[in-house]
């Protein structure tokens, strides 16, 4: 008798996750702690709870990353696109949904599956030895008992429980007529070049607006179980830094020393903000010792104070609080196995991905590859063109491995465009030459159009190989 799937963790990545086994015909286990241990966030019993916002965000998928994730997943015939079009409440361009409908939604279709048990109670460490095909899909606030098995097992620096996050620029975005390419002194480095940085300069007077923004801005309060969560001198939000004196960031993360720039070498910057690049596809750049606690409009606000970013895009804002996500590339390998355990599949959250989409997104992939090998099928992954590859190689591979003084700089990652491949700038159509704007809207286009073309495709050669 084939042994089951077992799946830990009834939130989005895990339902989507065990529904996609149990369409593939696998038998499956799905454990959930609540409502016998609680947590902080969650209020129900329900599976799939949505704990924040009741929006699933853009459902544009010619123009936007997480819209066309929505169409890729409805193509894969997802439980929880089905659940949150059954239930979907008025807002404008986005798919919100109404959440009790929409979680008893999803536990009523899982609970009367004929192939999927749910049982209730904690899995307190590790999983059982015998069970050997396992999906941990328990989120970013991951109970303390399994949490604490698995970063024995992966080595203190794989699981991290403080997310101290960057604002990530397209680069696209970042105006090269103003900033300049250099390491501090020319240093090459480890795989260096000496122009490894992207520099921003700042005279006097716009460093001291941009202090006195950064004081004044608007920021967002910790959470109730985020209240405790203290701050590690390597990753101080630069707001507090600005507090302790007006000259402590240009002696810090703006400090301009070693620098000179390009574009007017006689002009000494007062100071300068750097970004690093982020993947290894070059589109995304970190804006390097930026974490933050403002509101993500102030954020804007004041970063595009910063000479050359005044049009800069953000495939995602700063931000500083508790969490419970692993060092995927490190720990993790492409089908989302544990290196050091492969019987262990890791989905959602807890891998590295950010919002309710992208962790079923990542379930759905989870659940069809545990599937696959438990019925001896072949494991063929997403394109990166895709929205589901794109995200699966960022969390496995795609991501530029560095180190701080935390030890990691990975961090969580909502689906946006600058995770794909690059597509080429189109600068004619029909034989007329696109303006700016134009050619953002025909790139976006052609990005949703490549990925539906290539989606279809692997879905149609999965179908296939199942069908033999």
């Amino acid at each position: 008798m084939r042994e089951p799937l077992h799946i830990i963790g009834a939130g989005m990545a895990g339902c989507e996750a065990a529904w996609q086994a149990a369409k593939a015909g696998l038998a499956v286990v799905l454990h959930e702690m609540r409502p016998h241990v609680t947590t902080d966030a969650h209020k129900t019993a329900g599976f799939a709870e949505l704990v924040c916002s009741n929006s699933f965000r853009s459902d544009d998928a010619n123009q936007n990353a997480v819209g066309l994730l929505h169409w890729e997943m409805r193509q894969a015939g997802s439980l929880i696109m089905a659940m949150a079009d059954r239930h979907q409440v008025p807002a404008g361009g986005a798919l919100a949904v109404d959440r009790d409908a929409f979680s008893d939604g999803v536990t009523q279709e899982l609970k009367r599956h004929p192939l999927i048990s749910v049982v209730e109670g904690e899995i307190a460490g590790l999983p059982p030895d015998h069970w050997q095909n396992v999906i941990i899909a328990t989120g970013p606030l991951t109970s303390p008992a399994l949490a604490s098995a698995i970063r024995a097992l992966t080595g203190e620096e794989a699981l991290a429980f403080f997310d101290a996050i960057a604002p990530i620029v397209h680069r696209e975005t970042i105006n090269m007529d103003v900033a300049w390419f250099q390491s501090r002194y020319d240093k090459e480095g480890p795989g260096g070049t000496g122009k490894d940085y992207i520099n921003c300069p700042m005279t006097r007077a716009q460093y001291d607006n941009f202090i006195r923004m950064l004081i004044d801005g608007e920021k967002t309060d910790f959470r109730e179980w985020e209240a405790s969560t203290p701050y590690f001198d390597g990753c101080l939000p630069i707001e507090v830094m600005a507090e302790r004196g007006p000259e402590t960031l240009r002696h810090g993360p703006m400090k301009p020393r070693g620098l000179t720039n390009a574009h007017n070498p006689a002009e000494k910057p007062y100071a300068v903000v750097q970004l690093r690049q982020d993947n290894q596809l070059g589109t995304l750049y970190n804006m390097v010792g930026f974490q933050t606690k403002l509101k993500y409009a102030e954020q804007v606000k004041v970063f595009r104070t910063i000479p050359g970013l005044e049009t800069a895009e953000f495939a995602r804002l700063g931000g500083l609080h508790r969490n419970t996500f692993l060092n995927s590339p490190r720990v993790l390998d492409e089908r989302l196995r544990l290196k050091a355990a492969p019987r262990l599949r890791f989905a959602g959250q807890i891998t590295g991905v950010e919002g309710y989409v992208e962790s079923a997104a990542m379930g759905l992939l989870a659940g069809r590859m545990a599937a696959a090998e438990a019925l001896g099928l072949p494991v063929t992954l997403p394109p990166a063109t895709t929205g589901h590859g794109a995200l699966l190689n960022h969390i496995t591979g795609g991501h530029i491995e560095t180190t701080d003084r935390r030890g990691s700089s990975f961090q969580p990652m909502n689906v946006n465009f600058g995770l794909f491949p690059p597509i080429e700038k189109l600068r004619v159509k029909d034989g007329k030459r696109l303006k700016h704007a134009e050619q953002a809207v025909e790139r976006k286009r052609s990005y949703c159009l490549r990925a539906q073309r290539d989606f279809k495709a692997w879905l149609a050669n999965a179908q296939m190989q199942a069908a033999e």
